[in-house]
């Protein structure tokens, strides 16, 4: 995660800095697509049905999906994350920033978040879809 970025963030210069995130990336190379991830292990098994605890191997998982390409988290361009609870996600925010900055360092992709009624699994409280780019 020391190496730089291999892609550019945007940020106009008359816009304040986006913070967590990026407000746009620009990046060539070999695109990798990640499915939407939840916080299950690799044998869709929950551990936990605490909010954090998924936040933290849902990240996991991205890497390790990012792993079998060859990437990592400086990769990354696009997260669109889908969540069940708002006010859970946002009184718990300093506990997900620690988390993400242990998984993914600090790299800040183009990220959306949204608030959905249900996920598919009945225990999931978080998914998240992942856009990265492998420079050639």
């Amino acid at each position: 995660m020391s190496e730089p970025m291999p892609h550019q963030r945007l940020n106009p210069k008359n816009w304040k800095p986006a913070r967590g995130y990026a407000n746009g990336v620009a990046a060539t190379g070999r695109m990798i697509f990640l499915g939407g991830h939840i916080g299950w292990n690799g044998q869709q098994e929950f551990q936990t049905d605490d909010f954090v605890a998924q936040v933290d191997q849902t990240l996991a998982n991205i890497l390790t999906v990012l792993a079998e390409a060859g990437a990592g988290p400086e990769h990354l361009v696009r997260l669109t994350w889908y969540i069940t609870d708002k006010a859970e996600y946002l009184s718990r925010l300093a506990e997900i920033g620690a988390v993400y900055q242990r998984r993914f360092g600090r790299n800040y992709p183009a990220m959306a978040m949204v608030q959905v009624v249900a996920l598919i699994e009945d225990r999931a409280k978080v998914e998240i879809e992942a856009t990265a780019v492998l420079p050639q």
